[in-house]
């Protein structure tokens, strides 16, 4: 919590940040911290994107998710990602659903729960678009979305 807290900021946005991470589930703070370690380890500083980094994965708060319905993501991702694409379809206004599905739906929609989470929050919009492009192939140009991106497949 002291190394998250240094880097989200002694001020009051800070201090709801740092309370926002300290709801994550423990696996996903340490993830973060991980992330945020790289990013510091090759050169990164920017207060923002080291938000980012730690916060990155809190909208899968929505709907934590257990270990099986994770391997079962990756695993079909990896050997079937068109079905893996179609099981993370949800309907407007459809809640998050139950059995197979559900891991498939938090692992696409997590991004954007957890960029309103931040935004709600008080993160910078700078961080909050980070959150929300985290798992986004597609934006180019930002070269520091793309430090964020690659430290977390690190």
């Amino acid at each position: 919590m002291a190394y998250a807290g240094a880097r989200l900021g002694a001020d009051l946005q800070g201090a709801d940040l740092l309370a926002l991470f300290a709801s994550m589930p423990r696996a996903e703070q340490h993830h973060g911290v991980h992330v945020c370690r790289v990013l510091e380890q090759r050169g990164f500083s920017d207060r923002d994107l080291l938000a980012a980094a730690l916060l990155h994965d809190v909208g899968k708060m929505v709907a934590p998710l257990r270990l099986w319905e994770r391997v079962s993501v990756v695993l079909a991702e990896r050997f079937a990602p068109r079905l893996a694409a179609e099981w993370a379809d949800v309907p407007a206004g459809e809640r998050v659903p139950v059995g197979v599905r559900r891991g498939f739906v938090v692992s696409r929609h997590h991004s954007a729960w957890g960029a309103h989470l931040a935004a709600q929050a008080g993160a910078s919009p700078r961080t909050v678009a980070w959150i929300r492009q985290h798992h986004d192939p597609d934006v180019a140009g930002d070269p520091l979305l793309l430090a964020l991106q690659d430290a977390d497949e690190a």
